[in-house]
């Protein structure tokens, strides 16, 4: 009798060993695609604001997004990149935080920054987003006095989405805002 019971017990006992490392992967998933999501924020958050491309004469100077003396000589950014721009082109690179926004790495095409695969993340996907909210929304604080207004953006929110094995996904968002006049 003492046996059966402790065969029970024990085959109790393993199936929740079996069950607890067969689930601690996740973590190390998740945490993963954590770093590649904070790693792509602040890559896209480092990127200069300004209201003029960055090749534009003006960019370092203009104070509004149009062509004239208060702004940018002859490019004025938008969201998204200019034609011929990619984050992995050493001749046209990604020069603007909004240059990133609809920016795709497909799982197995995670690249770092010179554009060199990583196989090892393969597993991961990621996708960026870039916008200039018109109504500020915190979570329920107020805006503190920034606004965007059409053509005249105050601040962006990049939000960078990471999906993984197991259906992992990690979605982080940040702002980027701009400051006097532009940087």
């Amino acid at each position: 009798m003492f046996m059966v019971i402790i065969g029970v017990a024990a085959g109790a006992v393993m199936s929740v060993f079996i069950k607890a490392s067969s689930a601690s992967a996740d973590p190390m998933i998740q945490k993963q695609a954590l770093a590649i999501a904070e790693s792509l924020l602040e890559e896209a958050r480092m990127m200069p604001f300004t209201f003029c491309d960055p090749d534009d004469d003006n960019a370092s100077t203009a104070t509004a997004a149009v062509i004239g003396p208060t702004g940018c000589a002859a490019t004025v950014e938008t969201i998204g990149p200019e034609p011929g721009e990619t984050r992995y082109s050493a001749a046209t690179p990604f020069d603007n935080v909004n240059d990133y926004n609809n920016f795709v790495m497909p799982a197995g095409e995670i690249r770092d920054i010179t554009g060199a695969q990583i196989p090892q993340l393969a597993a991961y996907g990621a996708t960026i987003t870039v916008t200039a909210p018109t109504a500020p929304n915190f979570g329920g604080s107020d805006a503190r006095g920034i606004a965007n207004a059409p053509g005249n953006m105050q601040w962006l929110l990049i939000t960078v989405t990471v999906t993984g094995p197991n259906g992992i996904s990690v979605t982080l968002d940040g702002i980027r805002t701009l400051y006097a006049p532009t940087i």
